[in-house]
């Protein structure tokens, strides 16, 4: 028991030991950075992650990519199956063709009820002059009647013929009427079919951009971190099935001290230096300072406590540099970034910028 007590004693003593020498080393190296007008931090490598999902709940009938692959914006990626899909969209060219065919038929109705109307304009107008010479032959009639050139039976004649004749005009006003009617009852109908045709196109539309969205696509151009799903799998709307890598938007992200923090400037230079190849420098720019601290004392703080305040920043790589070693380019690893904070200065020999050929 007493030799266990005492192995626990050493450990303790040794991880004390050093806690103490890291903490003195980094205080050595932050002064000899701050002597030469740097600041410096350790942090990862990150890059934008996209995932590629399925717009609509379906299977998936086939992946078109292996982890690690490359894909440029644009590629299909993946498909989903279209089976269900592509008979909802000949359903709808059917609907469409049918709705066609409503319009054409509303359409030679409005035709005919116009044609109808037409006759009755004319019959009107023969009405009319038919009760307008039975007008002139009443009043003739009634004059002969009158010396008593005619008889009266024939006055009576002339008399009812009038009247026909202008009740013939009000049934041909009538007949006007109610071909003007049915035209814009058959015009109501040829608004309504096209609504028809409309709604039906637009149905078409709605499943040909399913049909299209069921080819996943990749957005960017990057590399295929995930398999999220796989073939065969059922999935909902917006489930994801692909995870890619943005290469083209790669930072890394690091933590520096409020002192230091207030001074870096959007915009700064930096070098990053990995530990996987700290043979090479990678130049780098400031593109965000966190105006909130990240770490925050739990108690009321002191001068010392204030210390603690540590500010995230990111340093992100060009997308120029990226490009050109993109196959190079790989997320995860640590290293240590530096930011000038005297843009006056110029660089120490150790963080000249070197990059692989």
């Amino acid at each position: 028991m007493a030799g266990q007590q005492r192995r626990w004693l050493i450990a303790v003593a040794g991880f004390l030991l050093l806690a103490v020498l890291g903490g003195l080393g980094w205080r050595m190296f932050a002064s000899k950075d701050r002597e030469i007008g740097l600041a410096s931090g350790n942090g990862r490598i990150e890059a934008v992650e996209i995932d590629i999902a399925a717009k609509t709940a379906g299977r998936i009938k086939a992946i078109l990519v292996k982890e690690g692959d490359f894909v440029t914006a644009g590629q299909i990626v993946a498909r989903m199956d279209t089976e269900t899909l592509a008979a909802q969209h000949r359903e709808a060219e059917a609907y469409l063709r049918k709705a066609e065919s409503g319009v054409q038929t509303v359409q030679s109705q409005v035709v005919q009820r116009r044609s109808e109307r037409a006759a009755a304009m004319a019959l009107l107008a023969e009405r009319e002059a038919e009760y307008d010479a039975a007008l002139k032959r009443l009043s003739r009639s009634e004059s002969l009647a009158g010396i008593g050139a005619i008889a009266t039976q024939e006055l009576d004649d002339d008399r009812a013929q009038a009247l026909s004749s202008q009740a013939a005009i009000r049934a041909a006003n009538a007949q006007i009427a109610a071909a003007e009617a049915a035209i814009a009852t058959a015009q109501s109908q040829e608004v309504e079919a096209r609504s028809v045709v409309e709604a039906s196109r637009a149905t078409l539309e709605r499943l040909q951009a399913d049909l299209d969205d069921s080819a996943l696509k990749a957005t960017r151009d990057g590399r295929v971190q995930y398999r999220i799903a796989q073939p065969g799998e059922v999935v909902a709307g917006g489930g994801k099935i692909l995870n890619l890598l943005d290469l083209s938007d790669v930072y890394m992200t690091f933590f520096l001290p409020s002192a230091i923090a207030g001074r870096v400037a959007i915009g700064s230079e930096a070098r990053l230096v990995l530990d996987a190849a700290p043979e090479y420098v990678i130049p780098a720019t400031i593109s965000f300072v966190a105006d909130v601290a990240q770490f925050t004392p739990k108690t009321v703080e002191t001068a010392s406590e204030r210390q603690k305040l540590m500010f995230r920043v990111k340093a992100q790589i060009a997308p120029e540099l990226l490009k050109k070693h993109i196959h190079h380019v790989k997320t995860g690893l640590p290293g240590m970034a530096y930011v000038r904070l005297d843009p006056q200065r110029e660089w120490p020999a150790a963080l000249q910028v070197r990059l692989p050929q």
